[in-house]
């Protein structure tokens, strides 16, 4: 049988698990509204630049009073009118008071020039000076009351006047960049009213970019910190990495097959100059090849030869011209090569993709090397 050979021999090979991430950046700043009011159109767009504590991100200004229904409104005209009758109330009051004071002081006055000329008791003279004194108080409380009542005339003015008024609105906070950066995603844009806390644009540092990829729990096991990887995929040439991190919670995500997987999340940190991946943005698609193990000089068999033999490995070694069945211990695996650690020695033949015309002892015939 014309048969396909490949050499067992000493390779450097590693075993790396392979899987489709993202890149993003490592600290991303939402800038939310701080009040609620009235948000100025953000002049803003993605991939501006901003600096920390200068660049004018938004600005949010007083809202518009709410409008009056018919009911409200009548009410109010009522409290305005009532408000405007207590003014000429309080007015007329502080007329009566005057006049009160005025009379109080001619009295005061006869009554003084009287007792020089010891025509009136003492007692009779402090009773006038009394009765001037308590008309100055009255006069000071009617002037009061008549301020409490127009500012209370102005208030119910106020609700009727509303959105009438034309005048500009006064900006209350400007929000400014917390961080240097570029503006990733404007969340907010036109003008409108917001509550406190609403979302209005996000910013970042495109330099400060990171990589995460869920790995499943099984594979997640064996990457350690520090562990190096390689980014492709993402348009560019390949880009180093490392693992920074291993989060400690798996979680439950469900594949394109319907099937619940447990997906373990591992941050990456990319390796090399900056300028080498300029292109990679926020959100970019990435293929993450992150190794697990690492070995030169190793005793390694091509996967193309290994079958299953009950459970056991096994391989066809070309002896004196036959296939001879023989049992293999493996160790380490990769996509192409798999550890020897027993049952082959260096510079046996094995046959690669062997057919089920291969049998023990079946007579055969190289057609290539390996």
């Amino acid at each position: 049988m014309p048969v396909e050979l490949a050499q067992v021999a000493a390779r450097t090979f590693e075993v790396t698990v392979e899987e489709e991430g993202e890149a993003r950046i490592r600290e991303v700043f939402t800038v939310s509204a701080t009040i609620a009011g009235k948000l100025h159109r953000i002049d803003l767009h993605a991939g501006d630049e901003v600096l920390a504590g200068k660049t004018v991100v938004a600005s949010i200004g007083p809202a518009a009073p709410a409008l009056l229904d018919s009911r409200s409104r009548a009410v109010a005209e009522a409290t305005t009118a009532a408000a405007r009758s207590a003014v000429d109330l309080a007015r007329a009051q502080l007329a009566q008071a005057e006049a009160t004071l005025n009379f109080a002081s001619s009295e005061a006055e006869r009554a003084r020039v009287l007792h020089e000329r010891a025509a009136l008791p003492k007692r009779l003279l402090d009773n006038a000076l009394l009765d001037q004194r308590t008309a100055e108080a009255a006069v000071d409380s009617a002037r009061a009351n008549l301020s409490v009542r127009e500012r209370e005339l102005e208030s119910a003015a106020a609700v009727l006047s509303g959105s009438d008024d034309a005048g500009p609105d006064p900006c209350c906070v400007t929000l400014v960049a917390p961080v240097s950066g570029r503006v990733l995603r404007v969340l907010t844009e036109s003008e409108q009213v917001v509550q406190p806390g609403a979302p209005i644009l996000e910013i970042g540092n495109p330099a400060n970019l990171e990589i995460v990829v869920d790995l499943l729990s099984r594979d997640a096991v064996r990457v350690r910190e520090g562990s190096q990887a390689r980014i492709t995929g993402w348009g560019g040439d390949p880009l180093p990495a490392r693992v920074a991190r291993v989060e400690p919670s798996a979680f439950t995500k469900v594949s394109a097959l319907g099937i619940e997987e447990q997906r373990v999340a591992v941050i990456l940190y990319l390796q090399g100059d900056h300028s080498a991946r300029r292109a990679l943005g926020h959100g970019f698609r990435v293929i993450v090849e992150i190794t697990l193990w690492r070995g030169e000089g190793i005793l390694s068999i091509p996967v193309a030869a290994l079958f299953r033999d009950g459970s056991d490995w096994a391989a066809f070694v070309v002896r004196d011209g036959r296939a001879r069945l023989q049992p293999i211990t493996l160790g380490e695996r990769s996509d192409e090569f798999a550890q020897v650690l027993g049952g082959l020695s260096a510079g046996d033949q094995v046959i690669l993709r062997p057919s089920d015309r291969i049998a023990e002892g079946t007579r055969v015939q190289a057609i290539t090397g390996g």
